[in-house]
């Protein structure tokens, strides 16, 4: 009798899986691939396409239109994401290996303006790549800075060159051994444009090459770089002390240089998932450098002239879940109206700091980032109009255009004078961060979904 009802549930068991209407769920244990094409009306590819098939987890399409997603598990929605672009597919539902999934994508009346802008900036950053894969800050200069590389890899692979970012990632990749894990470690914030006589390193920077290198593992489908990443995480984890603050990182003759609060924020964010490493940092932010009274993190609490910085207002709002919107208007405490040196027009926008000499185009840009972030786009649209008076034509390339660094000569955050040309040339950190604007694409919020615990966040116990 017990023989003959196993059987019976058995045998229903397989009537079930065969019956099964399509209302019912369809369990995949073996991971499985998908994969497809993106075109255009006139069957050209489409780059830069967002393939998302999780909340938070895409990949991209790359200069070819092509895209592929590697282990799926059980059944997936992909949804494709481009900026002033809508699909014939807005949502497609897989549960097995598929190739050739093609979508057709539509551009938007807005499209061919930001596509001119886009194409122009691109070809200039394009063009300032030198052969070892490095990128000059900006025109009529000789060093290449670290931070301004990893932007630039972030344009690369936002537009799906892929190959340009690997470019930049195999230059460091070579010197992990003679430079990363070398002395006091950390790769270099500056050098020449063959790479070499390298200057000090700072921690900030080599935060946003991990960032970098975050979204190339996870637009490529690939881990190319795991080591490289790994080396910098550790390396990154080893400046923190048992305050929780991170040491700025090295000067030359082996110092350590002071806790900087923009390059913790930074680290922070590069460090993936959430840790004791990150918990420990937001109790340091809280003790050391978070000003309850304004809602804002503080910069040099021992110099009290250049204790606010204007990067602290829009970076923390667009790295820490839930940060109060009144720190992107307490910004308001940097704006200025200065006579651009490019064009000779009035444009208004923010300073590094508040002694208001200069008006810091990246930093203002940054600021249009993260009113796109909040939903306040009437704000980010009037900054990038001001941000546009500034564009210049390269002296270099043909059909390039870019943004300097500043809006006239003066001084940076503190005292310090900016360098010859920052207002008169392109500078691939504003012109970068302006297109992060125009494609709506805030760079830290990969790193913003940490399941911060409510009771680490001092930002809203404060409220």
């Amino acid at each position: 009798m017990r023989i003959k009802l196993l059987f019976t549930i058995f045998l229903a068991l397989i009537i079930s899986s065969c019956t099964s209407d399509e209302n019912e769920e369809i369990i995949i244990i073996d991971s499985y691939r998908v994969s497809g094409h993106i075109i255009d009306a006139e069957n050209n590819p489409v780059s830069a396409v967002q393939m998302f098939y999780g909340a938070n987890d895409y990949t991209l399409s790359d200069s070819d239109g092509n895209w592929e997603i590697p282990n799926l598990i059980g059944r997936v929605y992909i949804t494709p994401k481009k900026t002033d672009h809508s699909f014939d597919h807005s949502q497609i539902e897989v549960f097995k290996n598929e190739n050739n999934i093609i979508i057709v994508a539509t551009p938007t009346e807005e499209t061919e303006i930001i596509t001119e802008i886009w194409e122009e900036s691109a070809t200039w950053l394009q063009n300032m790549q030198l052969s070892n894969g490095l990128l000059e800050s900006s025109e009529n200069t000789i060093f290449v800075s670290l931070y301004d590389n990893s932007l630039a890899s972030l344009v690369f692979i936002k537009n799906g060159e892929l190959q340009r970012a690997e470019q930049i990632f195999d230059f460091f990749n070579d010197k992990i051994e003679t430079e990363l894990l070398q002395g006091n470690g950390g790769f270099y914030q500056f050098r020449n444009r063959d790479g070499e006589n390298g200057s000090r390193t700072w921690m900030g920077d080599n935060a946003w090459l991990l960032i970098a290198l975050n979204h190339y593992h996870k637009a490529s489908g690939n881990q190319k770089y795991d080591r490289l990443a790994s080396e910098l995480e550790i390396w990154l984890r080893s400046l923190q002390d048992n305050t929780g603050g991170l040491f700025g990182g090295y000067n030359e003759n082996g110092t350590q240089i002071p806790k900087v609060t923009e390059g913790i924020i930074t680290a922070f964010n590069a460090v993936e998932c959430y840790d004791n490493f990150h918990k420990n940092v937001l109790s340091y932010l809280k003790e050391q450098r978070w000003d309850d009274n304004e809602k804002i993190l503080v910069a040099w609490p021992e110099n009290p002239a250049y204790n606010h910085a204007l990067d602290l207002h829009s970076l923390a709002y667009v790295v820490f879940k839930d940060f109060p919107e009144s720190v992107l208007q307490n910004a308001d405490r940097y704006l200025n109206t200065q006579m651009a040196s490019v064009s000779g027009e009035q444009i208004t926008g923010y300073c590094f700091d508040e002694d208001k000499d200069v008006i810091w185009l990246e930093g203002t840009v940054q600021m249009a980032v993260a009113f796109i972030y909040a939903n306040r786009v009437i704000e980010a649209n009037t900054l990038l109009a001001e941000l546009e008076k500034t564009m210049i034509a390269s002296t270099i390339s043909e059909n390039s255009m870019g943004i300097p660094y500043s809006s006239n000569y003066g001084t940076s955050f503190g005292a310090d004078l900016l360098w010859d040309h920052a207002d008169i040339t392109p500078a691939i950190s504003s012109t970068t961060w302006y297109l992060f604007a125009k494609l709506t694409f805030n760079p830290l919020e990969l790193g913003s979904n940490k399941n911060i615990p409510d009771s680490d966040k001092f930002w809203i116990q404060s409220l």
